[in-house]
């Protein structure tokens, strides 16, 4: 028995995660909905990730901003905010491109049950969000943006205090204590990623023997078209880390177990503590990923900005209307806008692709038949926002790196 642990735990966490994977599949298929019973195990790995999110943020971050300079933590802030909307705007325009070339939707009928359109919370309320009414609603509410500001504003003053002649030997101490908190976080988060396999059998497991494959072949041209946009948007990360020299081989050796982790988990946030991980081992500069990827986690949205595209193309197949080019203009300009401050939990898509569809007075009918799929495109979706911030944060410490070796 100690012979079988001790194997499990010496083997890579990759191998590991492939093998629940396949042994997830082939249960889901065998017991279908009595797979279930598993879910317990999928829902508290699902509570781990989610227990080390806070003090990874928090720790991270302050640790982060005492380790540059302030004028080079806003400089890489703008370069991460002007990455997300562009790349937003980019994702958006080749689910256009992808939907408009396949059709999906095209024959079909809209379901006549009614459809109640989620509550969006819109951008005003995401950006008063950022300074939360008081510390102990952000950290209870899960609130990232508004933990990020606790984190930067704390950073800051600690930073300044190091940096006065009456509080150095206080700002340092407290320095060391937030530092060695940070340690003692990173050295649970191991422990966890020992859990990570048998969670994600669970999950993908509980999956497959709920939807099996009559979702996927009621709305299969659907799926397939925004795997397609999704694997085409992955064609332009990789163009984008060429262009800067991120060495691609070992940028996915580090991101696929988050990559991975998201794709099953439908969850950017809960995937956080995983992504941060893998900058770490990535070798990135902590003061840019400590912020980077939880800002990430909120408001970048690649996967859910290609899901509106082609949301919108097949919802007025469906309904048997074209989509203009003002109407497509239209979409990348307000599916940018609202797929930034979606929080980034399973279900959020809906929220963004019915506020879509009430501007373009689309049907919402259509959203009631995308949320049959809705777990089969989030998966996608997911794991391509967590390779976003991602690749987002290697392609910014690449350009700081030249920035410094220019000084």
């Amino acid at each position: 028995m100690k012979a079988i642990w001790r194997g499990y735990i010496e083997a890579s966490l990759i191998l590991k995660i492939t093998v629940a994977l396949i042994l997830g599949i082939i249960v889901g298929f065998i017991f279908g909905p009595d797979a279930a019973v598993l879910s317990p195990f999928g829902d508290l790995l699902l509570r781990l990730l989610k227990f080390l999110i806070i003090p990874l943020i928090l720790f991270t971050l302050i640790v982060g901003v005492n380790q540059t300079k302030i004028g080079d933590l806003g400089r890489m802030g703008g370069k991460v905010f002007l990455y997300y909307v562009i790349t937003s705007a980019f994702a958006i325009a080749i689910g256009l491109a992808v939907a408009s070339l396949f059709n999906p939707g095209t024959g079909m009928t809209l379901p006549t049950e009614e459809f109640e359109t989620p509550e969006n919370p819109g951008f005003i309320s995401v950006l008063l969000n950022i300074v939360p009414e008081n510390i102990v609603t952000a950290f209870s509410e899960m609130n990232l943006l508004g933990i990020i500001f606790t984190a930067l504003a704390f950073g800051i003053a600690i930073s300044y205090l190091r940096s006065t002649k009456d509080y150095s030997e206080l700002g340092e101490q407290v320095y060391k204590v937030v530092n060695g908190l940070n340690e003692a976080t990173l050295t649970i988060m191991k422990a966890i990623l020992q859990y990570v396999p048998i969670g994600i059998f669970a999950i993908i497991a509980n999956t497959v023997g709920s939807q099996g494959l009559n979702t996927l072949e009621e709305l299969g041209s659907m799926v397939l078209v925004l795997y397609l946009a999704l694997l085409g948007m992955l064609v332009i990360y990789i163009i984008f880390m060429k262009l800067f020299n991120v060495r691609i081989g070992e940028f996915f050796k580090q991101a696929r177990t988050p990559m991975i982790t998201a794709f099953v988990t439908q969850s950017s946030s809960g995937t956080l503590p995983l992504t941060l991980n893998a900058a770490r081992n990535l070798g990135l500069s902590k003061s840019l990923y400590g912020f980077s990827l939880p800002f990430g986690a909120t408001v970048n949205m690649d996967g859910a900005a290609i899901r509106i595209a082609i949301s919108a193309v097949f919802a007025a197949n469906v309904m048997g209307e074209t989509l203009s080019f003002p109407d497509m203009l239209q979409i990348v300009v307000l599916g940018t806008l609202v797929s930034i401050g979606t929080a980034g939990v399973p279900g959020a898509g809906i929220v963004m692709i019915a506020t879509v569809f009430a501007q373009l007075g689309l049907s919402m009918e259509a959203v009631a038949l995308l949320t049959a799929i809705d777990a089969l495109v989030g998966m996608g979706c997911t794991a391509l926002n967590v390779t976003g911030d991602l690749v987002g944060t290697s392609i910014i410490n690449k350009t700081e790196k030249q920035d410094d070796q220019a000084v």
